[in-house]
């Protein structure tokens, strides 16, 4: 999963791109309004969590443009307590949730798990199909209960094809919902960390869980 970190405290930001970066996500960050505008409109992210007081481009600007351009992504709006009125138009512009300052980055995660759930239609962190299972919150992967070790980039392919199941999705889009800015993820280590997945699944009694539909990208199908 990709998020975009929008604030202006350099502590709050190094932290919280440090949380999320260690439970798996790609995460690009920015102290501004401006570059935060730019990321957003340039790349696909699951949820973007956006300040308010922002300097150059202020945060309830940035969402009103993010929305004029008809960008769906999911925004969650960061306010301090006596910012009330910001919070409302927020939520009147388009933003799908806020949290206040301060925050326990335990509760910010849940919201941004609840986001990306709502969005792919999924009432639970656990994803199964037949004797296989992720876990959002946890990043565990099991099959018939036990334990699959994978890398964090393996992860990561797993997660995107069962938040998206029966959908195929192109080793473009894999890339862009797995780079960060710093990232470089290409079209032949997708294939590569595929390809060991695969393995791994066969060691554990799983056939052909992975499809790959040739000129057109992967799937996972529900049935």
């Amino acid at each position: 999963m990709k998020i975009l970190i929008v604030e202006d405290s350099d502590r709050l930001r190094k932290s919280l791109t440090l949380g999320f970066t260690e439970l798996g996500f790609q995460v690009d960050s920015t102290g501004d309004g401006k570059a935060g505008l730019h990321f957003a409109l340039s790349s696909i992210y699951d949820v973007i969590i956006l300040d308010v007081m922002l300097p150059k481009i202020d945060g309830i600007s940035v969402l009103k443009e993010i929305r004029n351009k008809r960008v769906g992504t999911n925004i969650i709006i960061l306010s301090a307590k006596d910012q009330y009125e910001d919070r409302i138009r927020g939520l009147n512009l388009g933003a799908d949730d806020y949290v206040c300052k301060p925050f326990s980055f335990d509760e910010l995660h849940a919201r941004v798990l609840t986001l990306i759930r709502r969005s792919h239609q999924i009432k639970s962190n656990s994803i199964t199909v037949g004797h296989f299972q992720i876990n959002l919150a946890s990043k565990e992967v099991q099959v018939s209960g036990k334990e699959m070790k994978c890398t964090p980039l393996e992860y990561a392919l797993l997660e995107q094809l069962m938040l998206n199941l029966d959908r195929v999705l192109s080793a473009d889009q894999l890339i862009d919902h797995l780079n960060g800015s710093n990232a470089e993820t290409t079209k032949n280590s997708i294939e590569v960390h595929l390809s060991a997945v695969r393995k791994k699944l066969a060691g554990l009694g799983v056939m052909n869980l992975i499809e790959t539909k040739r000129s057109f990208g992967y799937v996972i199908r529900t049935q």
